[in-house]
């Protein structure tokens, strides 16, 4: 029951953060097209560690 809800959080959360991200790098001025295009790289193999982490390496959020 455990290994579920932390892949529910998982699913459910870092999803909505990286689609705050990515509406936060559209709107900002101050950084170049190929910095924002970085950025939105790096946020989707960030978002999905957390995942790969309860997944492949038997990790736990609590």
């Amino acid at each position: 029951m455990k290994l579920f809800l932390e892949i529910l959080i998982s699913l459910i959360l870092h999803p909505i953060a990286m689609i705050l991200m990515w509406i936060n790098l559209v709107v900002r001025e101050d950084m170049s097209t190929f910095k924002k295009i970085i950025w939105a790289i790096v946020g989707i193999v960030w978002g999905l560690g957390p995942i790969l982490y309860i997944l492949v390496a038997e990790g736990a959020l609590w």
